[in-house]
């Protein structure tokens, strides 16, 4: 191997892992989601979490298309969107966050 080259993921390790990220994410939410419906008042907790994750998860998914999208105009508006999309739920984790905590 050269000096300064670092070991690559081939796109296929990198879908395959973004595929295992979108079930656990999504098993989690979904489960955490339907935990706090069934007994909201002692279990506000998981809202900032829901949010959470699915800020994670947008993200993952933004830089992701960001990366793939080349030169390629609408997949790049697309990625950005997720980000925007991101940033709102990351600031709706604080939010959530901050009135339960406070």
């Amino acid at each position: 191997m050269i000096r300064g080259q670092g070991r690559r993921k081939s796109p296929r390790n990198t879908t395959l892992i973004l595929d295992w990220l979108h079930i656990i994410i999504g098993v989690l939410v979904v489960a955490m989601a339907v935990i706090a419906f069934i007994d909201p008042e002692n279990n506000m907790i998981l809202f900032p979490v829901i949010f959470f994750l699915t800020a994670v998860l947008n993200t993952v998914n933004g830089v992701y298309r960001y990366r793939q999208s080349g030169r390629d105009k609408k997949k790049k508006a697309l990625a950005i969107g997720l980000l925007t999309i991101a940033v709102f739920l990351l600031a709706m984790t604080v939010i959530s966050g901050f009135s339960i905590w406070r």
